[in-house]
């Protein structure tokens, strides 16, 4: 079968939505660094959108910077891919152009840094997930003794990190006598452009105190909200996708149709006139995504794979588990957020539990599941505080709390290995084996990892003890006899 190229979309079916425009006259206007699934999906929609409108500045050089996978899914389809929205009406497709290359960082640093420099780019901008910053998730500092950190304070011309990337071309553009770029975080951390900002600065200032003073006072980091459920494509999406169009799309992404996208307004080089919402504060948006959104997906993905369901669509069928998420979102994580006029939060929670049950996305709870030790602190752990400064009730949150340290166990209920993916995995298992399946050691020994909890919350006595007590439920009743028993659920 062919596969999907330029010269095959003549041959693409008349319902899919085809790029019009000369991708000889596309300019680099963006480089992004980690052009996984969930940019693909989010980021490079919008920018194709601006390049399909005719404005051909921002054509976008993508990064990895681990591994040549989707460079080489790519290349041989110039660049182009398919974006399947996916819900209970159908599936719609689309081709996305507003890539024009993708980079394999470990391959050639110096050909990443060199794409950062060019005169023409106006923004970096960053999806490597949590882990990618080199971060303490508890305190939102530099990670000083992280592997790449110190890799990149030895190699600053042959960089690892995403901060360490952006520190050079910085420092590069500085003695070029280049414009600044924009740094565009587009994670999931807590004030992200702020977090981002922090902790590039102080890697700029660790190689000199000079380039971590210009970093801190003339870059700009806005905040940014992401928000759309991308879930991992698998060969039988592959499958499907090719008999529908009669090409080869060898990396198309799965999506849904909900889509959106939160931006500080802090472009001092420009920017592309995005569909996004731009505002001055992305605070009130991303603290109600992160608690709302983020912090239901965990508990899902916990409390659901250990009670044996693989997606999270699945897990939304079971009456008790999704009854606690609604329960989760409406008495504890709605009352400490601080939303902005006119937004319509209630409209928002049931628009998440739609998304939540939408059956055409095979959203794998083990996919959600991953690097929890990155995503606890923001997604939970803010709230827990919030919730315990005010003397109010952490029940959900609690079981959140612990369906994650019974799943990073490594064993599941009926006593069958769970592939955890976690940077601290060694760290949790070691612990996690020491202390055994008792809820009165095991609790303490993970709360007392002081990167994910702090030491607030170790010695918070009434989140240690619910923490515990439910922990214990989940190892001695097991995940769906404790959210069956779980008192004062709304139905």
């Amino acid at each position: 079968m062919q596969a999907l190229s330029r010269a095959a979309l003549s041959q693409l079916p008349q319902h899919v939505r085809k790029p019009a425009h000369d991708s000889s006259q596309l300019e680099t206007g963006i480089v992004h660094l980690g052009v996984g699934a969930f940019h693909r999906a989010h980021q490079a929609v919008y920018t194709d959108d601006v390049i399909q409108s005719g404005d051909l500045r921002w054509g976008t050089v993508g990064a990895s910077l681990r591994a040549a996978d989707t460079r080489d899914a790519l290349k041989p389809q110039d660049w182009l891919y398919m974006v399947a929205e996916a819900d209970q009406a159908g599936e719609r497709l689309r081709v996305i152009a507003s890539l024009k290359d993708v980079l394999v960082a470990p391959e050639s640093p110096e050909a990443l840094i060199a794409a950062m420099c060019q005169p023409s780019v106006k923004i970096i901008s960053m999806t490597v997930t949590e882990k990618g910053y080199c971060h303490d998730p508890a305190t939102g500092e530099l990670n000083e003794a992280h592997p790449d950190i110190l890799h990149d304070l030895a190699n600053p011309a042959s960089p690892r990190s995403a901060p360490g990337f952006i520190a050079r071309a910085i420092e590069l553009r500085r003695k070029n006598n280049l414009a600044p770029f924009t740094v565009l975080c587009c994670d999931n951390l807590p004030a992200n452009g702020h977090t981002v900002h922090k902790v590039v600065s102080r890697l700029g200032a660790l190689q000199s105190a000079d380039l971590g003073a210009y970093i801190g006072n003339e870059i700009a980091f806005p905040s940014t909200m992401v928000d759309r459920i991308v879930p991992t494509t698998t060969d039988q999406d592959r499958q499907r996708i090719a008999a529908t169009l009669g090409v080869k799309d060898s990396w198309p992404v799965m999506t849904e149709a909900f889509t959106q996208w939160v931006v500080e307004d802090r472009f001092p080089s420009g920017r592309p006139e995005w569909a996004a919402t731009f505002v001055s504060d992305v605070g009130p948006f991303e603290t109600m995504k992160l608690r709302l959104l983020n912090g239901s997906h965990s508990c899902i993905a916990y409390l659901g794979y250990l009670a044996g369901h693989e997606t999270v669509a699945a897990a939304m069928q079971n009456a008790d588990l999704a009854r606690f998420v609604r329960r989760l979102m409406d008495e504890e994580s709605t009352p400490t957020l601080n939303v902005p006029s006119g937004t319509d939060v209630e409209g928002y929670k049931a628009a998440l539990i739609n998304r939540f049950q939408n059956s055409a996305l095979r959203h794998r709870t083990w996919q959600i599941a991953m690097d929890g030790s990155q995503k606890l602190p923001q997604r939970l752990l803010g709230t827990a505080r919030d919730r315990l400064k005010s003397g109010a009730s952490i029940d959900c949150l609690a079981l959140g709390v612990a369906a994650w340290m019974r799943y990073a166990t490594g064993v599941d209920e009926k006593g069958q290995p769970i592939d955890v993916r976690d940077p601290l995995r060694d760290e949790l298992r070691r612990r996690a084996d020491a202390a055994g399946l008792v809820a009165s050691q095991l609790a303490p020994a993970l709360l007392s990892i002081e990167e994910i909890f702090g030491k607030d919350l170790a010695e918070s006595q009434r989140f240690v003890s619910s923490v515990t007590s439910a922990l214990d439920n989940l190892i001695t009743q097991g995940a769906s006899p404790t959210l069956k028993a779980m008192k004062g659920q709304k139905s």
